[in-house]
């Protein structure tokens, strides 16, 4: 099990810091099957939901359930950085919407392109 921690400004004039931390509950036994994704969901403002651990191939439209809600995948993103002549994988995240605020969305597509 490992901690992550990330420093987050707050105000615009004053800068304050605070150090919010997540838990990752990645074994290393099940690092082979099991992935861990930085969590956002997109919906405005963004909102962090942390990093969590699933299979590594998870593909937009996916349901995904985190804390008993439901979310559905709108993006997935994987990073790469350049070291030492080689790309190497440097972070995997996850954009997510609510299940029913992705409906309302395919519902407001769908009524755009018919009008």
């Amino acid at each position: 099990m490992a901690l992550a921690l990330w420093n987050i400004g707050v105000g615009s004039s004053s800068f304050k810091q605070q150090t919010v931390s997540f838990e990752v509950s990645c074994r290393k036994r099940d690092r082979d099957s099991i992935h861990p994704y930085k969590v956002v969901e997109i919906t405005p403002p963004p909102k962090s939901l942390g990093i969590r651990c699933f299979p590594p191939n998870l593909q937009c439209g996916e349901s995904v359930t985190i804390e008993g809600q439901a979310y559905t995948i709108s993006a997935v993103t994987h990073r790469y950085q350049l070291r030492k002549g080689k790309y190497e994988p440097s972070e995997k995240r996850l954009d997510v919407l609510s299940t029913g605020r992705y409906l309302v969305n395919l519902y407001l597509e769908d009524l755009l392109e018919h009008s």
